[in-house]
């Protein structure tokens, strides 16, 4: 398939993501009056952007094949640490940076375990997924800490030109995420090992060094919607980000088309799907629905997601066969047998027109001669 053809389908399947989501919000519009208003629309924005960052560190891992069950945790560990940092006395930009730092470096440790030891992307996330979850907890003693610090507010209630800061940074933060996927050598590495990692370490691909970046990059995700949920509410909650989280930014990444196989996906696509979560989680809390149906719901979508993206790699696959075939089939066809005009035909000989007797007597007629 032609460079344009891919491309040409890679933007059907985001226009395809984007018109369900158009078609969620038009009904939730028509079912709650409270959904269409302004201020509930911003809440979704805002909430919306917390979930496009894990969506997008991700997106990240999933294209290598991996996964990270640890950024749910990673925003709570996030979140209390920059406001500890902060009750220490260190100003606000230094102790954000602090709490960035903790979940880059948690990527970088669940990236080199997984590599190194060979231990499956599921045990050791699903482990640190434990961790994250304790630290918080024992460093504010399983109690909520406030920020007295009122610059903090900025990450999560400032406005850059009206535009709320969080969906400025995610907006920022998912161009960079393209620029890196579709225009640098590291983009190149991460869609090679999610195709076919063995094949891409003998092309001379460094497999470790892709892997354990695109952990980095999910923890630097997850710690950054940390501090927007800390900086929204001005506390640092040790339970925060182990709700749905986890769930949200699996199924936004799978609902935007990125493969749970690895290899298949964008940054565009991720986004667009966490837009759909988002949405269809504010519409649901609007309409009254119990929280724990939520779950239920996000997992049918994540379980739908996964059936879609099986069926289409399968018929991928068999139709990379069949052009295959084809082109052998168009091969063979091509190569023509010599025929006995051809092997009548000598040096020297006319390169007229011949005529199908002239092959007994080895003189090639030419279509203008009488006899």
């Amino acid at each position: 398939m032609s460079t344009t053809k891919l491309s040409r389908l890679k933007i059907g399947e985001e226009i395809g993501i984007f018109s369900v989501w158009l078609i969620v919000f038009l009904i939730l519009c028509l079912l709650s009056e409270r959904f269409r208003m302004y201020s509930n629309l911003l809440i979704l924005l805002l909430n919306g952007s917390v979930i496009a960052f894990l969506a997008l560190g991700q997106a990240f891992v999933l294209l290598t094949g991996g996964i990270d069950l640890s950024t749910g945790s990673t925003v709570a560990m996030a979140g209390v640490l920059s406001t500890v940092m902060m009750q220490l006395g260190l100003p606000w930009p230094i102790a954000s940076l602090i709490a960035l730092s903790s979940g880059l470096i948690l990527g970088v440790f669940n990236g080199a375990i997984i590599h190194y030891l060979k231990i499956p992307a599921f045990i050791v996330t699903f482990s640190t997924y434990g961790v994250a979850t304790s630290v918080p907890m024992i460093i504010a003693e399983a109690q909520s800490i406030s920020v007295a610090d009122q610059g903090f507010s900025v990450i999560g209630n400032g406005q850059f030109l009206t535009i709320p800061m969080p969906v400025v940074l995610v907006t920022v933060a998912a161009f960079i995420g393209y620029f890196v996927l579709q225009r640098t050598r590291l983009g190149v590495h991460i869609y090679a090992v999610g195709g076919n990692a063995e094949a891409a370490e003998l092309a001379g691909v460094n497999v470790g060094l892709t892997t354990i970046s695109v952990y980095a990059v999910s923890g630097l995700c997850a710690g950054m919607g940390g501090l927007i949920t800390a900086s929204r509410l001005m506390v640092g909650y040790p339970s925060a980000g182990t709700g749905n989280e986890l769930f949200f930014s699996i199924a936004a990444a799978v609902v935007g088309g990125v493969s749970l196989f690895g290899g298949v996906g964008s940054v565009l696509g991720a986004m667009l799907g966490a837009l759909l979560i988002a949405t269809i989680s504010n519409g649901m809390t609007l309409l009254s629905v119990p929280s724990f149906w939520q779950p239920l719901v996000i997992g049918l979508i994540i379980l739908l997601g996964v059936i879609i993206d099986t069926y289409r790699r399968r018929f991928a696959e068999v139709r990379r066969s069949l052009q295959v075939l084809r082109a052998k089939a168009i091969g063979r066809s091509g190569r023509n047998p010599p025929t006995r005009t051809d092997a009548a035909e000598k040096p020297g000989a006319s390169t007229g027109h011949i005529h199908r007797g002239e092959g007994d007597t080895g003189r090639p007629v030419n279509s203008g001669s009488g006899s």
